[in-house]
């Protein structure tokens, strides 16, 4: 059974090979296929596992799913250490070499319009996070043994006014997070090319401990003004009590992924997969 072809990303020519101790999605070391100024990163991969169906079955797999998340976020790192690669959904698959240079040649005007724009930048991730606490409204005071939200009610009334108080509480330190969390993305917006609201997590991959996130976000920042843009961030840390500035990266330009000119949603996200016949496109 012949290997397919999977494709990490599509960059322009790189002015050296790539590292020789660099290995993708099952071991194995990802090389340049070039068309017409245009390169796709791929590496052989096998049909048992990355055909249509198997790959199908694979998805619902988390173990193996982190596992080739984690060997395609490798490769696109590396690539960002060199150029600006545009990086492709994960497990983006083609049946044979000609089949990833159709797509070159398909797409060829829109991933050019998108290497122009993402050249020269990085993706940097901020998350503001709510103490879990103060989402509570809970606190204890100077010398307190315990806040009083800890403290048995002394009665049902007593039980309701506390209920009604913290309730009062919560929304207001929410609503106080979400004022911070719009000024902080405005001034960052202000350092970038482009700038992206994701939607805030929750639910079980969330950790509890963490807190509630109130803004998920990321910015296409131009490399040289990067020093600034963490510099901008810094100033805030501490600003406001209860709430908590994450900031990953650098990364390759996940969330930029999208036509600039046509308005398309970005579809270079880790979370989904393509599978593509000879002269398909993604």
């Amino acid at each position: 059974m012949d290997d397919l072809r999977y494709v990490y990303a599509v960059c322009r020519p790189l002015a050296a090979p790539l590292h020789a101790d660099l290995t993708g999605v099952g071991g194995a070391p990802p090389h340049q296929l070039v068309h017409e100024g245009l390169v796709a990163v791929v590496s052989p991969v096998p049909e048992r596992d990355f055909g249509r169906e198997p790959l199908r079955a694979h998805l619902e797999d988390l173990a193996w799913l982190a596992a080739t998340a984690r060997a395609h976020q490798n490769v696109v790192a590396a690539l960002a250490t060199v150029t600006c690669p545009l990086p492709l959904r994960l497990a983006t698959v083609f049946r044979d070499d000609s089949g990833v240079r159709a797509m070159l040649e398909d797409e060829s005007d829109r991933l050019h319009r998108i290497l122009e724009r993402i050249d020269g930048h990085v993706e940097w991730g901020v998350k503001v996070w709510l103490g879990s606490g103060d989402a509570d409204g809970e606190g204890a005071a100077a010398g307190d043994a315990a806040p009083p939200s800890r403290r048995p009610p002394e009665s049902g009334r007593d039980y309701l006014r506390r209920r009604r108080a913290g309730n009062a509480a919560r929304e207001e330190s929410t609503a106080r997070a979400e004022v911070f969390a719009r000024r902080l993305h405005g001034d960052l917006a202000r350092y970038a090319a482009g700038a992206r609201l994701h939607p805030v997590q929750s639910g079980p991959l969330t950790d509890a401990g963490a807190g509630r996130n109130i803004l998920n976000s990321a910015y296409l920042v131009p490399r040289t003004w990067s020093e600034e843009f963490l510099e901008l961030i810094g100033r805030t840390q501490g600003a406001r009590p209860g709430l908590r500035v994450e900031v990953t990266g650098p990364w390759a330009a996940y969330s930029f992924t999208d036509d600039p000119e046509s308005g398309a949603e970005p579809h270079g996200d880790e979370g989904a997969a393509e599978h593509q016949d000879a002269g398909g496109a993604p």
